[in-house]
């Protein structure tokens, strides 16, 4: 990692600054983001800048997509606390799309894990150039300065010098090649509750979403897409929807067969959007449904559980299965299921476009600017460095905004009527045509000894995979897609992985915390039921999985996820549970995902078929936290997703059309059903790890094993009582 001093001329012309100032950027080797898994190339790129006006006013730039998370407070407030910079000086901007941010996808609960240090190195190095910039104006020694608050301090006299009296002569000053980073103890705002930066703008409406861009000339459309996947129209008829005033034109969408491209479809364009909306539902359209019309989730589940309780296409294997089963006191087996999942989130997708002939601009609430730029590149054929990309802040995203399929339809419309487009799907449309959690089926057996020591484990699974969508003749698991399997924490000495048959029938796509829902569920649930079967306290059961492994590499982590256990179980009153009243429980879970170990005890009160969440404690282990405002805040929306999907929300498909349309028959979890949710978070010196998306995971599992103990109801199919559609 190289830190610059970047020249005023050329951060003007990138980044479109009009006062002087000092500049710094930080640039994050891209070989060692490969390394970590984030991207493939070599080649260093800048990733973020600090720009410090003569005025004392302080911009952060975050390259990173705000959808939420919270993300663009976290990281800036890193820099500002090595910069020693007052908070309330500090402004935080959103980066367009620009390789000078170096990998600007926001996924996989990687922003903080992957820029934590580089922006804390950002935030050291301009403290380091302020100081030095005092020590020169008072002709003393670095040593005899020190930076607080936005001033830089003589030790000799207590005189002081504002940052931005500073600011033109520190751009002057040498980079030091390695700044010196704060002790944890000396932290300012890492670590602590910070208020995030946007709050007050968030709660007077003056935050820009994907859906508040006006340009003049802008005109509206709404979309109709094929409703099953690899279809195509048919025929259209367009003559009611063209009488109504403020119709300008119908146009049809070509499928654009590359990644995150259109499925196609037809667009209605107007004066306004609710015009557009209204004119959709007037064409009269046939459509050719293609050889996925045959898709219908209840059979293809009922399928997958055959696919899995048969043997499979071996994967992974460690020890010998079969001798483990042969010599079992005891042996037990059980399937687990989950549905389809739609991200849901609450700002359908939205962007405005303009093509015109030598350039493209594009407003949108995006993960993943790049891939627009690649998308649009590759349609409009031009580089994707000319495809203009401003990022506005995402209403709710959990991975669907990561697919650009609603802003290269936008570009297909501006291109052809000349004027920039604002496409706005409708609720409808958007969970109709997105792309799904994974159904899936998991079936596994497990052999225990005499002491109730397990001794074999055989886990199969069968998923249409995310792989799907860049090779869609994929009919089986990969085996890649399996490593959380065989990889699991839990010490197992004998161990066969098997990938079952899973053909996708529509476009499976990154959700919120992907295949740890389902691994977490399998996992943390048959555990639960192997401890009742051993006769075994539920948590001394799991301990006993996590104490049999004799990995020298995993033995870190182990205690970590112990530890974390502990910590949920003991602030729920595990050890009195069996004074609860009558039809009350509580559950434990705990998974590790994305390098983060949560846990949940989830406490239940059951009546018959209903179930009541009445408290939750929930911990985290996710190494040094910087916003622990924000972390809690991940957590408490972890709770109410994992709520969600473990009750009530499944996404149907019959005739190869998904059968859901909005809330009311994709019920997610209302305020009047929160729960008490408590959040733990141990102080750690780790260095920080995944937060939006590891919290999920858990909470299935935890309710599960908490409804059984109280009714002695199992339920192994996710959600617990699905809605009929």
């Amino acid at each position: 990692m190289t830190i610059s001093n970047v020249s005023r001329r050329n951060f003007l012309k990138t980044a479109g600054l009009a006062t002087g100032g000092l500049v710094i950027s930080v640039a994050l080797p891209m070989n060692a983001l490969a390394e970590k898994g984030i991207i493939k190339d070599s080649g260093d790129e800048l990733n973020a800048f600090i720009h410090l006006a003569e005025n004392g006013d302080t911009i952060i730039y975050c390259g990173r997509c705000e959808m939420g998370q919270g993300i663009s407070t976290a990281l800036p407030s890193a820099v500002a606390d090595e910069m020693e910079a007052d908070w309330q000086r500090v402004t935080v901007k959103q980066g367009d799309a620009d390789e000078k941010y170096g990998p600007q996808a926001t996924g996989g609960s990687a922003s903080i894990r992957v820029m934590y240090q580089p922006m804390r190195e950002a935030g050291a190095t301009a403290k380091a150039m302020l100081i030095a910039a005092a020590a020169k104006v008072w002709k003393t020694s670095a040593e005899n300065c020190f930076a607080q608050a936005h001033f830089v301090i003589n030790k000799t006299n207590q005189q002081k010098l504002a940052y931005g009296e500073l600011a033109s002569i520190a751009a002057n000053m040498p980079v030091p090649e390695k700044p010196v980073l704060k002790k944890k103890s000396d932290f300012n705002y890492i670590g602590k509750e910070l208020p995030r930066h946007d709050q007050a703008a968030v709660v007077v409406g003056k935050r820009i979403y994907g859906v508040d861009t006006k340009l003049p000339g802008l005109k509206y459309a709404a979309m109709i897409h094929c409703p099953v996947l690899g279809g195509a129209l048919k025929s259209l008829d367009k003559t009611e929807a063209l009488k109504m005033k403020g119709v300008i034109d119908v146009i049809e969408i070509p499928r654009f067969n590359i990644p995150f491209g259109s499925i196609g479809g037809v667009a209605v364009v107007a004066d306004n959007s609710w015009t557009a909306q209204q004119a959709v539902k007037k064409l009269i359209i046939a459509w050719d449904l293609g050889e996925n019309a045959i898709y219908d989730t209840k059979e293809y589940k009922q399928q997958l559980v055959k696919n899995v309780e048969k043997p499979a296409t071996l994967a992974a294997e460690r020890g010998d299965i079969e001798q483990a089963f042969g010599a079992a006191k005891h042996k037990m087996s059980a399937t687990y299921t989950g549905g389809h999942l739609s991200h849901a989130p609450m700002e359908p997708n939205a962007s405005v476009v303009w093509v015109q002939k030598d350039s493209c601009e594009v407003w949108a609430s995006t993960q993943s600017p790049a891939d627009i730029q690649k998308v649009l590149g590759q349609y409009l054929k031009r580089e994707p460095k000319d495809i203009v990309v401003h990022v506005a802040m995402a209403g709710g995203a959990f991975g669907r905004k990561f697919k650009c399929d609603y802003v290269h339809e936008a570009a297909v419309l501006s291109e052809k009527t000349g004027v920039p487009i604002q496409l706005t799907w409708t609720r409808e449309e958007d969970m109709r045509t997105g792309y799904y959690h994974s159904i899936n089926a998991q079936h596994i057996e497990a052999s225990m000894d005499e002491q109730g020591n397990v001794t074999g484990w055989l886990h199969r699974a069968a998923f249409p995979s995310i792989s799907t969508l860049f090779d869609p003749s994929l009919v089986r698991t990969p085996a890649n897609s399996l490593e959380d399997i065989t990889n699991h924490l839990f010490g197992i000495e004998n161990c066969r992985v098997e990938s079952g048959d899973a053909k996708a029938h529509t476009r499976i796509g990154w959700y919120r915390a992907v295949y740890a829902i389902f691994y977490g569920f399998a996992f943390s649930t048959f555990a639960d039921e192997l401890a009742y079967k051993a006769g075994k306290d539920p948590l001394s059961f799991v301990n006993q999985l996590f104490d049999n492994n004799k990995n020298k590499e995993q033995q870190a982590n182990v205690k970590r996820a112990k530890d974390i256990l502990a910590i949920a179980a003991d602030k729920s009153g595990w050890g009195n549970r069996k004074s609860l009243p009558k039809g009350q429980a509580i559950g434990l879970a705990v998974h590790y995902s994305f390098q983060s170990f949560v846990a949940m005890a989830v406490h239940v009160e059951v009546n018959g078929d209903d179930i009541k969440v009445l408290n939750v404690d929930c911990a985290i282990d996710c190494g040094q936290v910087l916003n622990l405002d924000g972390a809690t805040a991940q957590m408490e929306g972890a709770v109410v997703m994992g709520m969600s999907l473990a009750l009530s929300t499944e996404i149907t498909f019959r005739e190869g059309a998904v059968v859901n349309s909005n809330f009311h028959d994709y019920p997610v979890m209302r305020i009047t059903d929160m729960p008490n949710v408590r959040v733990h978070i141990p102080d750690s010196d780790e260095s920080p790890t995944g937060l939006g998306e590891p919290g999920v995971a858990p909470f299935a599992p935890a309710l599960s094993n908490a409804v059984f103990a109280a009714s002695g109801k199992r339920y192994r199919d996710l959600p617990f009582k699905p809605m009929s559609v």
